[in-house]
């Protein structure tokens, strides 16, 4: 979940279900929670939502119903090697919470909880369902809370993330002005938008970032790279479902998987790109591919992300370690009666996958059980610039409540 090789992402989600499906969803889902917390009552409760539904289209989840909905969806989600985790998921209601004001001061706290004094701890923040057949009552622009700036220059070189470039872009269409003298770590401020606001632009609170500088125990120059990262990854860009309701809303995050990091954000090539600086400062002979050159600099880098985080009192994780939790999670998954879906090519790391204990499981995979999380389309173009605002859906959505 948001770490631990966690950015969770499945097939695109339907159009918002109608009635009927939410009232299967839900005695589903129901059923599920009264099971597994072994509570009285689903009957009841069943008939309480079946006329909810009948009178609105939706229902409103408990506190109890919603924290467990959430916990369930991380257990089901099928690209993340993390699971062992699920129940302690710390949920926050932050259902009440309305506007962008509120929610960006909401979401700061959600860093401060989270970061926990670099002990990072899984949290979830949800704030309003969405409406029937309207859409989100809000949603963050950012695919993370933390993103580096994507600077693209006159010649198209880009300095920072490629990655943000679109996201970059649309916060400068939107009226955002970047640093005077920009760089390769500036902070993307938060895009948060809701059914009576526009998108608006938020500052991403400094002070609650926690950045880790690389270096390496065995070579000096690495530190001279200058690279960093930073501690806390917070999916903000996912669909959270819970019994045919959806929360579009829900930023979540775990811990960073060192390979997430070493690998992904600083050796793809259309990411940081550095595989080749830190080939070339080991003295790499990177003239041809069988020598490994590429393997090679992405353990070191890898290396680097360990002992950094782990100098400065962060918590990370290793992929072989994960991977063994990963099958105690199968395990225990298995005893409870429960098939354990999966989508392999996630949940093997890119480093060592050889040797990672999760290579030779085989999961259940046809089909993505609910409650579970699930991409939200996203707000801009490929270019930076917004395609669209929600205003159609604010004066539905009036319409609706008038």
């Amino acid at each position: 979940m948001g770490g631990s090789g966690c950015p969770v992402a499945h097939a695109p989600l339907p159009p918002p279900a109608p009635a009927g499906d939410v009232l299967a969803e839900a005695t589903e889902f129901l059923h599920l929670f009264h099971a597994e917390r072994r509570l009285p009552g689903v009957a009841a409760r069943i008939a309480q939502v079946r006329e909810e539904i009948a009178v609105t289209g939706t229902y409103r989840h408990t506190r109890e119903e919603l924290a467990h909905g959430a916990k369930v969806a991380w257990r089901q989600s099928v690209r993340c090697v993390g699971r062992v985790r699920w129940a302690g998921l710390r949920v926050r209601d932050r259902r009440d919470v309305t506007t962008v004001a509120g929610i960006a001061e909401e979401l700061a706290r959600h860093l401060a909880a989270a970061d926990n004094g670099g002990r990072i701890q899984s949290v979830m923040t949800v704030f309003a369902p969405d409406r029937p057949g309207v859409g989100p009552r809000a949603r963050i622009w950012n695919d993370q809370l933390i993103r580096y700036c994507g600077h693209r220059g006159a010649d198209g070189s880009v300095l920072g993330d490629p990655a943000q470039v679109p996201m970059t872009e649309a916060a400068l269409a939107l009226g955002w002005r970047p640093p005077p003298a920009p760089g390769r770590f500036d902070l993307l401020p938060w895009v948060i938008e809701t059914a009576y606001e526009d998108p608006t632009l938020v500052r991403v609170p400094r002070e609650l970032v926690r950045e880790v500088a690389l270096t390496h125990p065995a070579y000096p120059w690495f530190a001279g790279l200058r690279l960093r990262w930073h501690a806390l990854p917070v999916i903000s860009n996912m669909r959270l479902r819970v019994g045919g309701v959806d929360y579009s809303c829900a930023p979540f995050n775990g811990h960073y998987l060192s390979d997430e990091i070493g690998t992904r954000n600083m050796g793809d090539r259309d990411r940081y790109d550095q595989l080749l600086t830190v080939a070339r400062g080991l003295g790499l002979d990177t003239s041809r591919e069988d020598t490994l050159w590429r393997e090679h600099a992405a353990l070191v880098i890898n290396q680097a992300v360990l002992h950094s985080f782990r100098l400065a009192g962060v918590r990370v994780s290793d992929p072989h370690t994960e991977s063994e939790l990963f099958m105690r999670f199968c395990a225990q998954e298995e005893r409870a009666g429960r098939p354990v879906h999966g989508d392999w090519s996630w949940l093997n790391g890119s480093v060592g996958w050889a040797a990672l204990h999760a290579v030779h499981h085989r999961y259940y995979d046809p089909g993505v059980p609910n409650p579970n999380l699930w991409p939200a389309p996203r707000a801009y173009g490929s270019a930076g610039v917004p395609e669209a605002t929600l205003r159609g859906r604010h004066d539905a959505a009036r319409r609706r409540e008038d």
